[in-house]
């Protein structure tokens, strides 16, 4: 723990070797011009509005050859109301027949001829706005934020044409000002950027741009002047929603509840209006996310959680608002650290756990229900930006019957959720200081449900950034931050006893389960120095999750009692030769331990790559480590050793503008104690015609795992592993799985988007063993006592023939999936939409832990489907 805790520290400090200064271009200003009557948005730029000379914009090559001269010039107006701000784009091109128009629909990129704009209407030169009109005529838009990372999460209500023509491509684009944010003012100043994508060359064309080498984005805009007399809108965007659902879904034979189908009509609408010149606010109420994608199907066999990340529109929207970390610095790394997440939108609306309750036949619903949900972004106090969101979920009931008898069983409190995220930037973005604060409080009807989760739970961040030189070349991150649960006793002890904390662990030293705690306080945090600028690559962290800190409620984390520092360092080279057109090779050093100071996954690891001058690249990779101490293969138990282990593998692709885009990913591990993994997933993405795209994503894993737990048992003669039994299992898990989507876009606003994954996985358990003693990785095979494994059967019994507690078991498993969607798209008019979706799920499970693909396939086959048929019509209010 002190070796790590000095290396990190000295990895802090190398502040010495500062990068050059580099070369700003003051850019001239823009002007836009005020335009008198109504534009029509048809991409033609006939109206003589858009006669005159265009803004002095002058485009430079930022990729391939940065700096050199554009292929084809650009021309650009920009125009404006009271209402609107109009930017209408000549893109120039000697070849027009070779642009490249695929068809596809909205915010999806098909690597077509693009153009952007990007606005910066706060101008505080770190934040803004961008968007992309394709040859197509295909819309993306999104968000800037952190003077150079984007959110294409927002979803903006403009419009945008775009037409071909015998001197190459016009695009046309209307921005409302309520889609804008901008202080109040007589005359107004917006840092303004704009950008061609040649796809056929795969040449970035810009008006300002980030040099290799360099961070900085936003701050390099010029700016956009001219607008006067207008006003931020303060228009009241209204969607109201209606929806049914057919459901057909699997069910028992006499079950009241389902007789295998149902019709569930629905309703509800979301709201979106300035609160003064500086606030967003958007509110939902009953919102349906019937069209988003299905998550895939997993098979976890261990004690993590799957994180699954957020789809639903209102949460993903203005994402990046909540972020909280990752402030200052281009880049993160992270080696064994899980980390913390402090706010996962995914726990709001999550499946209710279920409450105590016997039934023969129960109702449960799928997810609880989110009665209403707002965010208010922005900013406030002059230049402090603002997150805010709320969100109250239903309290939910569960219909059952019980010996012939009806009644109702609460599985689910109602529940209010508070996320409060602020960030201030100083001496123009030199440093930066935030704050977030997550509130999740429930009230409960039915006592059984206070055993099961949490009373409350309050945590709070503090985060910033610093830069150590003028040149911002290095930069030093970090957050610090605090939980809270409150709750009974039985809920805290559980809390303490689960798989993020295991505090029971019988050779703990100083961290053990109180049994009479009603709150629990923990406390985290992770502290950064990134090299931002030149051809040196350096970056080091060092992090700490306290054993009682827990983020759970609203957040995301795997495990606590954990401290974890890494150093990288490495070499790039940006600048395009004869045959690449970027490399860079990277090594670390990493290590953890835990807050008793065992040390934990030590090892060392080189990476990097090349991306040739076709535009395929190679990135392989490789790291060992070291033997070292395991606190969590007993789950709970002592300690044990892990052995020294070995992991490679090799990311690839091709040219992503080719009509057929190859890659592979692909690796495997070899552990001193004969484990092994492989894992082998390539994939291809045709565009058999300029509207349709398929990606085909098959998967292969093979793992042979040697400690595969299986479970504990108490057994006061098993002194050297503290009155238990620890018992694992060697497993060879086989895994097939494909990712299948197909995009078809019939016009910008109407397409057909599907989604696919079979999967099938099979686990076969043998040679059963029990753990000798602690802090070791000895084994012997279990004997006649307890617990005992049965060859004949297959079967393990943990607590031997004459135990109580448990049932002789064989966990081998076959299992069988087969789920995915479809959503007709179609935007009828601007931000109003329709969506025709069906959803399929069907799965099948058997004892049989022999991988057989033939009969596997027959079995899903077999298997009955449950489905979803779901129409919602959304219309677009602007009041």
């Amino acid at each position: 723990m002190k070796t790590l805790c000095l290396a990190a520290l000295f990895a802090l400090g190398p502040t010495a070797a500062l990068a050059a200064d580099s070369l700003t271009i003051a850019l001239p200003d823009l002007h836009a011009r005020r335009v008198a009557g109504a534009l029509k948005i048809d991409g033609e730029l006939s109206e003589a509005a858009w006669v005159g000379e265009p803004v002095p914009a002058r485009f430079i090559q930022s990729d391939p050859v940065q700096a050199a001269e554009p292929s084809f010039p650009t021309e650009v107006h920009v125009l404006y109301d009271d209402n609107a701000l109009y930017v209408g784009a000549r893109m120039r091109d000697a070849n027009p027949d070779s642009i490249v128009a695929r068809l596809c629909r909205r915010d999806e990129n098909a690597r077509s001829d693009e153009f952007t704009l990007y606005l910066d209407p706060y101008h505080d030169r770190r934040s803004g706005y961008w968007f992309v009109i394709s040859a197509a005529g295909t819309l993306r838009d999104g968000i800037l934020y952190n003077d150079g990372w984007d959110d294409n999460s927002w979803d903006g209500v403009w419009q945008g044409r775009a037409r071909i023509d015998s001197t190459g491509w016009t695009a046309e684009m209307r921005i409302p000002y309520s889609q804008l944010r901008f202080k109040k003012s007589d005359q107004y100043r917006w840092g303004v950027n704009f950008r061609r994508y040649v796809a056929r060359r795969n040449e970035y064309d810009m008006v300002a741009y980030t040099p290799r080498k360099e961070s900085g984005f936003v701050s390099r805009f010029p700016d956009l002047v001219g607008i006067e007399s207008v006003s931020p809108a303060r228009a009241i965007q209204v969607t109201p929603y209606v929806t049914t659902r057919g459901e057909f879904l699997q069910h028992a034979p006499g079950d009241p509840f389902n007789d295998g189908s149902r019709y569930v009509p629905e309703m509800g609408g979301d709201l979106k209006t300035a609160v003064g010149s500086k606030l967003t606010l958007n509110a939902s109420v009953n919102p349906d996310f019937g069209q988003v994608e299905v998550d895939p199907a997993v098979v976890n066999l261990t004690d993590v959680e799957t994180f699954f990340p957020e789809k639903r529109p209102f949460f993903v929207e203005g994402s990046s608002n909540y972020n909280f970390g990752e402030g200052g610095a281009n880049s993160y790394w992270g080696f064994n650290w899980g980390g913390a997440t402090l706010f996962y939108s995914r726990r709001i609306g999550r499946a209710p756990v279920g409450g105590s309750y016997n039934a023969d036949y129960a109702d449960v619903p799928h997810g609880t229900s989110i009665l209403g949900a707002a965010k208010l972004t922005g900013k406030i106090a002059g230049d402090w930006n603002l997150g805010v969101m709320q969100a109250f979920t239903a309290r939910e009931r569960a219909d059952i019957v019980f010996g012939g008898t009806r009644s109702r069983a609460e599985v689910e409190p109602f529940s209010s959720y508070s996320v409060v995220r602020t960030q201030k930037e100083f001496q123009e973005g030199r440093q930066g200081l935030g704050s977030i604060t997550t509130v999740a409080a429930r009230s409960f009807d039915d006592p059984s449900l206070r055993n099961a989760l949490n009373q409350n739970s309050v945590v709070l961040g503090l985060d910033g950034w610093t830069f150590l030189d003028k040149n911002r070349a290095w930069v030093v991150t970090g957050w610090t931050g605090m939980s809270r649960l409150t709750g009974e006793a039985e809920r805290m002890t559980a809390i303490q006893r689960g798989s993020v904390h295991y505090l029971q662990r019988p050779d703990a030293e100083r961290w053990h389960v109180d049994p009479s705690a009603t709150s629990l306080t923990g406390y985290a945090g992770r502290f950064t120095v990134n090299k931002q600028k030149g051809s040196t690559i350096f970056n080091s962290a060092v992090g700490f999750i306290n054993p009682l800190f827990d983020t759970n409620d609203m957040g995301f984390m795997s495990r606590s009692d954990w401290i974890n520092a890494h150093v990288v360092a490495g070499r790039q080279w940006t600048e395009p030769d004869a045959w690449k057109r970027y490399a860079d090779v990277k090594t670390a050093l990493f290590g953890s331990t835990d807050f008793d100071g065992n040390l934990i996954n030590p090892g060392v690891w080189m990476g990097g790559g090349v991306e040739l001058k076709n535009y395929w690249s190679f990135w392989p990779r490789a790291s060992f480590n070291f033997r070292s101490v395991n606190n969590r293969l007993t789950r709970g138990g002592p300690l044990t050793i892990s052995p020294s282990r070995w992991d490679c593998g090799i990311y690839m692709d091709t040219d992503g503008r080719k009509p057929l885009f190859y890659s592979l990913d692909a690796g495997g591990s070899r552990s001193r104690s004969k484990g092994w993994s492989v894992y082998f997933y390539p994939a291809v993405q045709w565009k058999p015609a300029a509207n349709l795209q398929v990606n085909l994503g098959p998967g292969f894993e093979r793992v042979h795992q040697n400690s595969q737990w299986v479970g504990s048992v108490g057994d006061a003669g098993a002194t050297q592993t503290f009155g238990n039994r620890y018992v694992f299992s060697a497993l060879d898990q086989t895994t097939v799985s494909a990712n299948i989507r197909a995009n078809w876009a019939f016009t910008p606003n109407l397409s057909l988007q599907f989604f696919g994954q079979p999967l099938i996985s099979s686990g076969n358990y043998f040679d059963y063993k029990q753990l000798v003693r602690a802090r070791s990785y000895d084994w012997e095979p279990l004997g006649s006592g307890a617990p005992t494994y049965d060859p004949t059967t297959d079967q393990v019994d943990l607590d031997g023939p004459s135990g109580t507690n448990y049932s002789p078991y064989n966990p081998d498993f076959r299992f069988v999936s087969l789920r995915g969607n479809a959503v007709l798209r179609w935007e009828y008019m601007p931000g109003s939409t329709l969506f025709l979706v069906w959803t399929q799920d069907r799965s099948a499970s058997e004892g049989d832990g022999e991988f057989d693909i033939g009969p596997s396939f027959s079995r899903l086959a077999d298997a009955r489907p449950n489905n979803i048929f779901l129409a919602k019509l959304t219309y677009y209010l602007n009041l």
